[in-house]
């Protein structure tokens, strides 16, 4: 990969081209400018007029960083098994940036060619229909990408193509840059669809099966949690706006990973609170989120509710079981790795979880995606042991997941990026919303509690489409 210092476009590639060998088979060429300031969500609005379907949009919980993809010139897919999908998409990545022809002479995170998407919860299990345009690793390099990132503004073109057709390629970008730029969507605004029915999805089946897991629990002292989760469909009068979703997530939920993945008319979306990794450099950062209470507007009762959940036997326990798996894991792939002695309160909008951070130190070769395939999925997520928990869940749930669940997030051209745990998140398709919660079940586990622990975490994505009141 050749990296060289600010200069236009054209100049630029050619000078790399001339010092570069190259063959005729396509190439990534990669051009990283700063520029004024933009804001990310109205970028991503105004790029539906060209690009919707094939946009991207990624806030991270810690307002660091933010980035919006348009278009997309290369996707990645895999219908590999667990483990061999991590691999395959590592090595078509590589293999891509070993021939790219880079110019990006900032330091930003999030700049130059930089793959999004994500990785299905579980690649073993027949996929659904609605899930059709998606993969067990689907990801995709956008054509224009904006990156917020300490307050500052930058835009990646990413040019796929033979050397000899770059200048014309050239040319054909730079001017829909400006107009991707400066475009102001004048659009009427969209009235929101009207919600028209909800349907529960199996919601005896789901109390029965959470019975069940605590009955294998029970049989087998080795299995101590399985997580269900259980599914809701809304349909609507009219298409679902995904921007207006989107714009929703962004204000009610400034807290949580804000995420939207387009795949052709559908688009899979959410606030999660929870990271599943974070690698910078030598810097590993992951979160162990288990165990939550509700929320109360009252400010003295929702402190007595994090007190509560502090000292709460089960769900202390529950929490414990990720943060012995994630920390077992990060030190398989770690120099170093430290841990908080006791978990801290994370609050967000409707919900507060036991939260305790993993930082490990790593070597800078080492990519991001090796840390996911071992992190996920988590105990939170699962199960565990995970091998005897994810049979229990594909037998009980009698759904696919999808990403629901899973790694979506982000690795760039170094191996680095961000990955969130697609949680309180839902699949939009045309007229219909698919919403996923789920809980951990341990020995002692009270199915109606479980149940009224899904319908608080159903909240965020009801909210945001207009189907449930802040109740």
């Amino acid at each position: 990969m050749s990296t060289i210092k600010s200069e236009p476009i054209k100049a630029a590639f050619t000078k790399l081209v001339r010092q570069k060998p190259m063959n005729k088979q396509p190439a990534l060429f990669s051009y990283v400018e700063k520029v004024d300031w933009i804001d990310p969500l109205l970028f991503y609005k105004n790029g539906a007029s060209v690009y919707k379907g094939e946009r991207f949009f990624w806030k991270d919980r810690d307002g660091q960083v933010e980035m919006v993809g348009l278009g997309n010139i290369y996707t990645l897919r895999s219908e590999e098994g667990d483990e061999a999908r991590y691999e395959e998409v590592e090595k078509k990545w590589n293999n891509m940036i070993k021939c790219a022809v880079v110019h990006n002479p900032y330091t930003a995170l999030g700049t130059g060619p930089a793959l999004f998407g994500g990785f299905s919860f579980d690649p073993n299990r027949p996929q659904a229909e609605e899930w059709a345009k998606f993969s067990s690793a689907f990801f995709y390099l956008p054509e224009y990408m904006l990156t917020v990132y300490e307050g500052n503004c930058y835009i990646t073109i990413n040019i796929l193509c033979r050397p000899e057709e770059l200048h014309s390629l050239i040319d054909h970008l730079e001017s829909r840059k400006d107009e991707v730029l400066t475009h102001t969507d004048t659009t009427a605004l969209e009235l929101p669809a009207s919600l028209l029915k909800k349907e529960e999805y199996h919601q005896a089946q789901w109390i029965k099966g959470v019975n069940e897991a605590v009955e294998r629990m029970e049989a087998d002292t080795e299995l101590k949690k399985v997580v269900l989760a259980r599914k809701i469909v809304a349909s609507f009068d009219q298409a679902v706006s995904h921007d207006g979703v989107l714009e929703r997530l962004i204000a009610q939920q400034p807290d949580s990973f804000i995420f939207s993945l387009e795949a052709m008319d559908s688009c899979f979306l959410g606030a999660s609170p929870e990271r599943l990794v974070r690698k910078r450099g030598e810097k590993v950062l992951s979160t162990c989120l288990a165990g939550s209470i509700k929320r109360s507007k009252n400010p003295e009762e929702d402190e007595a509710l994090g007190k509560e959940l502090l000292n709460d036997e089960k769900n202390r326990k529950e929490h414990d079981y990720v943060v012995q798996m994630i920390k077992e894991e990060m030190e398989g792939l770690c120099k170093h790795v430290s841990i908080p002695s006791a978990p801290e309160l994370m609050k967000v909008r409707d919900i507060q979880h036991l939260h305790t951070p993993v930082v490990g130190l790593t070597e800078a070769a080492c990519s991001i995606l090796q840390f996911v395939e071992k992190l996920h999925p988590t105990p939170a997520l699962g199960g565990l042991p995970n091998d005897k928990a994810l049979p229990i869940i594909r037998q009980l749930e009698g759904m696919d997941r999808g990403l629901y669940g899973a790694p979506v997030g982000w690795v760039d051209s170094q191996g680095n990026g961000e990955f969130a745990v697609a949680i309180r998140s839902g699949l939009l398709e045309k007229e219909k919303a698919f919403l996923y919660a789920g809980c951990g079940i341990v020995a002692d586990s009270d199915p109606d509690s479980e149940l009224a622990e899904t319908q608080i975490k159903f909240r965020p994505m009801l909210r945001a489409l207009g189907g449930s009141s802040d109740e």
